[in-house]
């Protein structure tokens, strides 16, 4: 098996696939032709004629290559005969390349590295020089980690400070610096107190700057309209920015880098424009109030900033299988330094997005997590010395008792889970195909308003998510003055506090108050975030979907400290709760129902309890988190097995197998492949006896991204194959540099030229593009075993033969039509490929 795999990987498999748009525009680009490459993704008609990824067919090296190949043509042997043009010899540029919205070959990729590879290590032996570049090469991806660890940590830290500054401003202004957030700015301040911690005079609201009160109904509905004012101006500023200069910055993206790293092309996604619109843009989102999240967009920059630094490293720029590694790691990279969790953001990235995670990819993934922590924590953005905002730790144990409300909140968060995600996609195809999806500014402020009205009364709705996660994670110490702290002072002499944690207390007026201020804000979040999710904004689902669980947790939490309160003697708590102690931790409950909410939404197991592990350094909480997770995960799987991300790439099209997904149909190869009994012949090459005028007829003529070759029309059998683009390349090459090229002029796929006639025209030597080795299976394979082989090794097709003659063809996009069919979705929904 070991030796079939390693024969496989050694070919140069240029692979093909169906391709719903002809190439006619790809050979001759014009102006006209970019104003119409519109192609509608995620909802919305977006432009892809800049692609920022790698330079279109027609531009730089190609006509350059072109040019000064036809020079040296002429300026050779003129009277002579003309050199026969053999693209194997005499590798041209664009050979190879992928056109945008296509598959790549995984297979042909790593073949290409392992020869390049190869290669430099056979000329370091020949001189120092040499020597000296193979170590370069070798050590050029851990210093592109390096590079792509310290930008996205320097933009993420931008991105905290900017965004906390923003969401302050919408209350008030700092007189000593307009610049400074509202805890920066009372940080110098002597006239703060422990029950009035976040006023001092250095800080204003916009009532005091304009009435001179902060009392009374009039300074409130000032405060009222200046949060609605900042928050619509946000909103419009980020929605505009989006639509103007960079489409593919709205929404969360982990979808769409899901997509990429399975082998799709989407140029422009992960371009230079991108980032800086998604920088910017990210920002004024989560500062406009939206119930929404900063740590999935964060990903998205992560991934455009390796691809933006992959450019400045050939090894990664010609080679779109390395490339993907890198955008791997940069996934950890985006998890890493949102949560302030290294290894969760690893783990995240082998579990949740990564299609092609090699041993290598993870060491290099740990250390630019590792670096984009490190910096991070250097930029201190939060100024309490952590990665995180709502870092907490718990000081009290938990007890096997309470693993029964654990699993009810990991009920709950699958639920909720499997809830959201229909109630989400269903708003999101309502989108897509009414005339809602025509008007996205609208859709933005329209929610933005009714976000702001909604949740400026409310406290805990007010206030942004991540400090709202804050507040419930906090675990009450004696000077707390917080409301969910609104206890009943405790008698001193029977219920001391031991250390800074306090015994067990009744509920005062103040947390009754926040507690139903707490079952409207759940209520609330639960209902927003679905209409929220998927706008044309930068929006990330984490902490919403945190934010959900934790205020779930903390009712429950809440309400289990009481039960012990008042029931310590029954056989439940009787031997480990006595009175005066320290028994339950509702902000235990909030985090462990944020991670039970979270998993029911993206299904994450392991990555998600290291990342709430690393966030609350807690190492005997692990139980109670896994417990949560799994129960979140199975309840919400009984409902349907995709996540929110499956579940959106499937909304969108885009052509991904999942690999979790079973293949259990009992069919063949012949049923699925093209073309069926109703269909035209299959179009082949033959490997002699056609023209140029008949090859350039037959593709003219056909939509298809390549063409097997055969022996002839009559045997069918299997020679090998040729993609669409390298033949387009080849034969206008020839037309350029070979003289007496013209469409008489016999295309030639043999190893050997047959015999020339006086007269005729010079042949067309195209062997050198063809695949020998494409991968084949027989009629009567069964499905699941060639879906495998599509996954597995990446395939972009797979050519079906019946003892060593050509029937059809196997694309991924066939695939995924026949097991639309067969889950009785629609097959037409697949877009793309």
């Amino acid at each position: 098996m070991f030796h079939f795999l390693s024969s496989l990987y050694r070919k140069y498999a240029y692979r093909g696939m169906d391709n719903s748009g002809s190439f006619d525009s790809l050979h001759h680009p014009s102006e006209d032709d970019d104003d119409d490459e519109m192609v509608d993704i995620a909802g919305a008609t977006l432009d892809f004629s800049n692609t920022d990824d790698d330079p279109p067919l027609s531009s730089g090296d190609y006509e350059e290559s072109s040019s000064s190949s036809r020079a040296a043509g002429m300026n050779g042997n003129g009277n002579g005969p003309s050199k026969l043009v053999d693209p194997l010899e005499d590798p041209l540029a664009g050979l190879g390349t992928y056109e945008d919205f296509n598959t790549i070959d995984w297979v042909r990729e790593k073949s290409k590295d392992r020869d390049r590879h190869r290669e430099i290590t056979k000329k370091s032996r020949q001189s120092t020089a040499a020597l000296l570049h193979s170590v370069s090469d070798a050590f050029s991806g851990w210093l592109l980690m390096l590079l792509v660890g310290l930008m996205s940590g320097a933009l993420a830290g931008g991105i905290d400070i900017a965004a906390h500054w923003l969401t302050d401003l919408k209350e008030g202004i700092c007189l000593v610096g307009f610049w400074y957030n509202h805890e920066h700015c009372c940080w110098t301040s002597t006239e703060t107190t422990f029950q009035d911690r976040d006023s001092c005079p250095q800080w204003q609201s916009w009532a005091e700057l304009i009435t001179g009160t902060s009392e009374g109904a009039f300074p409130y509905i000032v405060n009222y309209l200046m949060y609605m004012v900042w928050a619509l101006l946000f909103a419009l500023l980020a929605v505009m920015l989006v639509r103007a200069f960079a489409p593919y910055a709205c929404g969360s993206g982990i979808p769409e880098i899901k997509t990429i790293l399975s082998g799709f092309i989407i140029r422009g996604y992960l371009g230079k424009w991108t980032l800086i619109i998604k920088t910017i843009t990210l920002v004024l989102a989560v500062s406009s109030g939206l119930s929404l999240g900063k740590e999935g967009p964060l990903v998205h920059v992560a991934c455009c900033c390796a691809n933006i630094l992959c450019h400045l490293f050939t090894k990664y720029r010609k080679n779109e299988a390395k490339r993907r590694e890198v955008l791997s790691a940069a996934a950890a990279v985006g998890v890493s330094v949102a949560f302030g969790a290294p290894i969760g953001g690893v783990l995240f990235s082998l579990e949740e997005v990564s299609y092609y995670f090699p041993l290598k990819t993870l060491w290099r993934s740990f250390f630019a997590a590792l670096v984009a922590a490190f910096t991070l924590r250097a930029i201190n953005p939060f100024g309490n010395s952590r990665l995180v905002l709502f870092y907490v730790e718990f000081h009290a144990p938990w007890h096997l008792v309470e693993l029964a409300p654990f699993i009810l909140l990991g009920i709950f968060g699958g639920l909720w889970g499997a809830l959201f995600i229909r109630a989400n996609i269903a708003w999101c195809r309502l989108r897509k195909t009414t005339r809602l999806g025509h008007y996205p500014v609208m859709e933005v402020l329209v929610v933005t308003a009714l976000t702001g009205v909604v949740a400026y009364p409310n406290s805990y709705t007010r206030m942004s998510g991540a400090e709202l996660i804050a507040e419930l994670f906090n675990d009450c110490s004696l000077l707390d003055s917080s409301q969910l702290c609104g206890y009943k002072q405790p008698n001193i002499t029977t219920e001391a506090a031991v250390g800074n944690s306090l015994a067990d207390r009744p509920a005062g007026e103040g947390l009754y108050t926040a507690l139903w201020q707490l079952a409207l804000a759940l209520v609330f979040k639960m209902m927003i975030t679905v209409i929220t999710f998927g706008m044309k904004v930068p929006s990330g689902l984490f902490i919403p979907s945190m934010a959900v669980g934790a205020i779930a947790g903390r009712l429950l939490g809440v309400g289990m400290e009481q039960l012990a309160y008042y029931n310590h003697d029954s056989f439940i708590f009787k031997g480990w709760c006595s009175p005066g102690a320290d028994c339950i931790t509702p902000g235990l409950y909030a985090m462990v129902g944020a991670a039970a909410c979270l998993g029911g939404v993206t299904r994450m197991t392991v990555s998600l309890v290291v990342i709430m592990f690393e966030l609350t350094g807690g190492l005997e909480y692990i139980v109670p988190l896994m417990a949560a997770t799994m129960t979140s995960k199975w309840v919400a799987d009984a409902f349907g097995r995709e996540g929110i991300y499956e579940a959106h790439i499937r909304l969108n099209g885009y052509p991904f197998l999942e690999p979790k997904e079973e293949f259990d149909h009992s069919s063949l190869t012949v049923d699925v492949m093209r073309p069926r009994r109703s269909d035209p012949a299959l179009a082949v090459l033959t490997q002699e006896g056609m023209t140029v005028g008949e090859v350039e007829a037959l593709v003219e003529s056909t939509h298809y991204s390549g063409f097997p070759v055969v022996v002839s029309q009559v045997s069918q059998r299997l020679v090998g194959f040729v993609l669409r683009r390298d033949l387009l390349i080849s034969i206008d090459n020839a037309r350029k540099r070979q003289e007496g090229v013209v469409s008489a002029s016999q295309v030639v796929l043999t190893e050997h030229a047959p015999a020339q006639a006086h007269d005729a025209p010079p042949h067309l030597r195209l062997r050198g593009i063809m695949d020998l080795s494409p991968f084949t299976v027989s009629d009567h394979t069964p499905m699941d075993i060639t879906v495998d082989i599509f996954r597995k090794l990446g395939l972009r097709q797979c050519l079906v033969t019946h003892n060593g003659r050509l029937l059809g063809i196997i694309t991924k996009k066939d695939i995924l039509k026949h097991m639309a069919h067969i889950a009785n979705r629609d097959p037409d929904s697949i877009l793309f490929n």
